[in-house]
């Protein structure tokens, strides 16, 4: 048999190629003879060259996306050099709705599936290695390939039955402390303009029986997270409460399930449901894009938006469940203002994490025929990434990407919680307060710079200490609080007040309690106190953190204790569990 190989270059080593995986799952006979070469975009093209070339494959097919097509056509092109006598496949979405366009360009490729890969796939596979002959190939559905030197396309496939695909993952070996995507439906019913998955308007689902048991496999093997890549996941409501309620009554403790849903679609019935969860079981992402009306007409989104808060704050009150919510920069009728209202908008329903992202523009999506309209200029090379628009400048669009880093640091980091709810309070919004972050990193010189987790403190101490001086006091606390939620630090920054002799003799008091005694401190079974001293952390604060936290309220109070433990983590934001220990047991420490 001919040697095949299936190439995925992935984003990052955590994430794994669904593809790959399902393709060489369904070529029938054939799929024990294929294999799997996955790599990221964090290899040199030389390494993903010579592994490649090492096999010595007679067919290569790779998975093309935004965020690895320049890389695969880099190798792909080196690879026919080197290897003359071989067949280069591409399939996936970066390919499939410009594909004669695509093998015009790339003389070196032979072939290209289009859409749905693997009965196209198993096909291709039969006929390459049965009859030897390319010519064949004409007869085999959802190609594109060489007629006579032309790119053509053979006949349009229908899509499949979701039934009739095989379970990709049979060995997780090789899949130890990384993401498992995993799909139970193909296809959308909504017709997002910026989306790709709105082509396919046939939802087409894969029975529950089948759901069940390959869930099962998952929870069976504690996977540490499976992410499902349907998209809308609750679109069809039995179909979403039925999966919740097996993973609810199926649930090992481990596995984390993710999913993207509307949140406007929940339910009564889903909600009763939701709130049995234990924390960090599911996780929700949910894409809100735009809180203008004319925009979300305009992408052709239906979303009802006062429902939608709602939900999401329903959500957040259970505590159970990461809140993940996305909004997308360069849409139609979305200036600096408008998007300034639509971030506040969403900062405002307090999800866990919030992703700003900027539109890329795919071929074969409806913004893509709409550029001219709407004066799209973006990037000619993958991402296809805004540069500016009818209602967007190029500076603006740069002063949204310094907001965007800032809010990966300050905010979807967790790190800075206590800090960031207190310069809430003296900026005049959310907005406000990240891009006066972002001026002052720019200002600075800190945004070529990298940090450390430590430099990250100090820099927004110094923020504090240039731009709110009369709250420095206030932020030191809130500072020394974030800086311990996430670890122990042995050397900290300077903001943090030093613990002088008589209150460390009250903490090692504390600790030999603990010892004696375990009150407080549990899983500390064996340990001496000097051990403990540099295994959790006890500090002294003036400020109501809590109050802080939970109602932005800054309110001084007399002096407490607060014990940092490592062990016990919060499940959605890894952040060390606190108490005030002031106030429990009789513990005199303050």
């Amino acid at each position: 048999m001919k040697k095949i190989l299936l190439t995925a270059i992935n984003a990052k080593y955590i994430h794994s190629n669904l593809a790959v995986y399902s393709l060489r799952a369904n070529a029938g006979k054939y799929a024990q003879k294929i294999e799997l070469a996955e790599y990221t975009i964090n290899h040199h093209r030389e390494e993903i060259l010579q592994g490649i070339y090492q096999r010595r494959p007679d067919v290569v097919g790779f998975s093309c996306y935004i965020w690895n097509i320049e890389y695969v056509l880099d190798v792909a092109e080196n690879l026919k050099k080197v290897l003359p006598e071989v067949h280069i496949v591409l399939g996936g979405p970066e390919v499939s709705y410009d594909a004669k366009e695509r093998l015009d360009q790339c003389p070196f490729v032979d072939a290209i599936v289009v859409g749905e890969g693997e009965e196209t796939f198993r096909e291709f596979v039969e006929m390459v290695v049965q009859d030897g002959d390319w010519s064949s190939l004409v007869k085999v559905p959802g190609l594109c390939l060489r007629v006579d030197g032309v790119p053509t396309m053979t006949e349009a496939r229908a899509p499949m039955d979701m039934d009739q695909l095989v379970f990709p993952y049979g060995d997780l070996q090789d899949m130890e402390n990384r993401i498992i995507y995993y799909e139970t439906m193909r296809g959308c019913p909504f017709s997002c303009s910026y989306c790709l998955s709105s082509v396919d308007k046939q939802v087409r689902m894969r029975s529950l029986e089948k759901v069940f048991g390959e869930l099962a496999f998952f929870i069976e093997n504690k996977v540490k997270q499976v992410k499902f890549v349907d998209r809308t996941f609750n679109c069809n409501h039995d179909h979403a409460y039925r999966i919740w309620e097996f993973l609810h009554q199926h649930d090992n403790g481990i596995t984390n399930f993710h999913f993207e849903i509307a949140g406007d679609l929940l339910r009564e019935e889903d909600f009763e449901l939701l709130e049995k969860f234990r924390p960090g079981l599911v996780q929700f992402e949910i894409g809100v894009q735009s809180t203008n009306p004319k925009t979300l007409e305009a992408i052709r989104r239906k979303m009802d938006l006062s429902v939608l808060e709602a939900r999401t704050e329903r959500v957040r009150k259970m505590g159970n469940i990461h809140q993940h919510l996305d909004l997308i920069a360069g849409l139609p009728h979305e200036d600096l203002s408008s998007f300034r209202n639509s971030f506040n908008d969403v900062y405002a329903m307090k999800p866990d994490q919030l992703q700003l992202g900027f539109l890329k523009v795919l071929t074969g999506s409806y913004m893509n025929e709409m550029t001219e309209e709407y004066e799209i200029q973006y990037g000619s090379r993958p991402p296809y990434e805004v540069l500016t628009t009818k209602w967007l400048t190029f500076a603006d669009v740069l002063l949204l990407k310094g907001v965007e880093e800032m809010v990966e640091v300050h905010y979807n980091s967790f790190q800075f919680v206590a800090t960031v709810a207190l310069l809430e309070k003296y900026h005049d919004n959310a907005f406000a307060l990240y891009e006066s972050l972002a001026d002052f990193y720019e200002l600075k010189g800190y945004l070529e710079r990298k940090h450390s987790r430590v430099s990250r403190y100090e820099i927004l101490w110094e923020y504090v200490m240039e731009k709110l001086p009369e709250i420095a006091e206030v932020a030191r606390q809130t500072l020394t609080y974030d800086l311990y939620s996430r670890d122990y630090v042995k050397n900290p920054p300077a903001f943090v007040k030093q613990r002088d002799k008589e209150y460390l003799s009250q903490v090692r008091q504390f600790l030999d309690g603990e010892v004696e005694n375990p009150q407080m401190l549990q899983g500390y079974e064996g340990f001496v106190t000097k051990q403990l001293f540099n295994m959790v952390y006890v500090g002294q604060f003036t400020i109501d953190i809590s109050a802080l936290l939970e109602r932005r309220e800054v309110r001084e109070t007399p002096a407490y204790s607060l014990l940092f433990d490592y062990k016990r983590r919060n499940p959605l934001n890894h952040s060390a569990k606190t108490e005030n220990i002031s106030t429990k047991n009789n513990y005199t420490l303050s």
